[in-house]
């Protein structure tokens, strides 16, 4: 039955102006300080009967053990929170501290590093990251009060397909086998040049809805949301200093209007989406020059939060016409399989000369210690790719599967799901398009305690192209799996919705 609601928000900085490793590239950066804050914001609803307790993380993905140490921390902290149903998601910035102790290479273990490159270790960025998720956990489980929420949906340009389609094979192509322990070519590639003569088309289209369910204190005001996008914030991918991209911009232009709202970032499954343009880069850089006065990432970034604020403010102005104060939580979190992505006996004995080759390859010599930590990081990450394929070939052939958590939470007439991969977009219409409730929030990159990695979920289509993001280095899990999950999903959306 529906309860009175209790709402807790908050949110903690974990930037540091130390140098810490950057991932998310196949080489590591070092940051230059902080370009904008990284955080970590927490939100409690709790109903009496049940709770949803929510953390959006400032980061790239989940790697380890760092889920299973959050809850740990918590369980310690707020013995009344369910630890189980504890969800954290990433809103997939490339330029987080290096909490994870691992990407696709780590310094050290995988390379030579000269003394005279210093850098926070990995232990040190770990522990603010730790501290900064359990600490708001607390603060919001400890300062919730009585208060509504109220949802709908409304619409924002952020994403574009970035895997272009061409009439010929690019393996073919001279000079286009792609890089050994990186890329699969095919007639796809991600981030594809389309100024060529045998440009076809975009792999797919994009997702311009956005999904918001606000928060409201017991007089009617406003406290925070969540906001849904199906967009990874990466238009300052590369960049040399921390930074929540385009996040950043529509914190900043919320509270302007606002005041301190909280905002709790969700990316919705954008596993072959970005939010860059592939062409109309020249008529791009003409209206942000005369918009704002130059071209870059940062002007990038203030077009999306302009567009995403506005769907922000046309859903509020309705959706408050009916906050709802008494609403009913059903939270649901099990394991689940998938099936693992099959490969060839020819692919496996590649992938073994593949490795030799990588293995013979020396880590270098000449230019600068900054210069020989980047190129190492590349080599290394490249052997590790390799390595990992290998790996789950062998898990294969053991008849093993991919084990994920999968939560379901319903909050009155909506439901949120989660997933820890990159999930292409197909697999979210699926599981919406047949959804028992009114809005699903699904969501891409969350926690998962039984693996160490996820990668892409790319579909059939993107995997029959090729290219990176669906290429037997970037897919733990097949389109088959991909289904699985689907359905699950569905199966576990429709067991809560009889519960009502």
């Amino acid at each position: 039955m529906s309860g009175k609601l209790k709402i807790g928000w908050s949110c903690k900085d974990f930037s540091t102006t130390e140098p810490t490793c950057i991932h998310g590239q196949f080489h590591i950066r070092l940051s230059k300080g902080i370009t904008d804050p990284v955080t970590v914001t927490a939100l409690v609803l709790d109903s009496g009967d049940d709770q949803m307790v929510w953390l959006s993380c400032d980061a790239t993905g989940f790697h380890g053990t760092i889920v299973t140490e959050v809850r740990e921390r918590v369980r310690v902290l707020v013995p009344e929170v369910d630890v189980a149903k504890l969800v954290m998601n990433c809103t997939h910035t490339h330029c987080t501290t290096d909490f994870n102790g691992e990407g696709m290479a780590k310094p050290l273990r995988d390379f030579p590093v000269d003394p005279e490159v210093k850098y926070m270790p990995s232990s040190q960025a770990r522990e603010l990251f730790l501290e900064a998720c359990s600490q708001a956990v607390k603060e919001a489980w400890e300062t919730r009060s009585e208060g509504g929420v109220a949802w709908g949906y409304g619409y924002a340009v952020a994403s574009h397909s970035r895997k272009v389609w061409y009439f010929d094979d690019l393996s073919k192509r001279p000079g286009r086998g792609g890089a050994t322990g990186m890329a699969v070519n095919g007639h796809a590639a991600m981030y594809g040049y389309t100024n060529d003569d045998q440009f076809s088309h975009y792999e797919a289209g994009a997702d311009h809805f956005v999904n918001l369910m606000y928060t409201f204190d017991a007089e009617g005001t406003l406290t925070g949301a969540v906001v849904n996008l199906a967009c990874p914030s990466q238009n300052s991918e590369g960049f040399d200093s921390l930074t929540a991209d385009f996040w950043h911009q529509v914190r900043q232009r919320l509270a302007e209007k606002h005041g301190p709202i909280n905002v709790l970032a969700q990316c919705a499954p954008a596993g072959d989406l970005s939010p860059r343009i592939l062409h109309y880069r020249a008529a791009q850089e003409r209206r942000f020059k005369l918009k704002y006065g130059e071209f870059s990432t940062i002007t990038e970034r203030m077009d999306i939060a302009e567009r995403l604020c506005g769907a922000f403010d046309e859903v509020l102005s309705w959706a408050k016409k009916d906050i709802r104060y008494e609403v009913k939580i059903v939270n649901s979190v099990e394991k689940i399989d998938l099936e693992l992505r099959p490969f060839t006996e020819e692919e496996y004995k590649n992938e073994i000369t593949v490795q030799a080759e990588l293995q013979k390859m020396e880590f270098r010599k000449d230019g600068t210690p900054w210069e020989r930590f980047r190129e190492d990081s590349i080599l290394a990450a490249r052997r590790n790719r390799s390595k990992a394929f290998l790996a789950r070939c062998g898990r294969v052939r053991n008849g093993e599967r991919y084990a994920m958590e999968l939560h379901v939470v319903a909050v009155g007439d909506i439901a949120f799901v989660t997933s820890p991969f990159e999930l292409y977009q197909d697999y979210m219409h699926r599981i919406q398009a047949r959804s028992p409730y009114e809005q699903t929030f699904t969501v891409q990159l969350c926690d998962n305690q039984y693996e160490t990695g996820s990668g892409y979920l790319a579909t059939e289509r993107a995997v029959e192209g090729g290219g990176y993001s669906s290429s037997r280095y970037c897919n733990w899990v097949s389109p088959k799996g991909g289904q699985e999950l689907v359905e699950a999903t569905l199966a576990r959306l429709n067991d809560l919705k009889k519960k009502e």
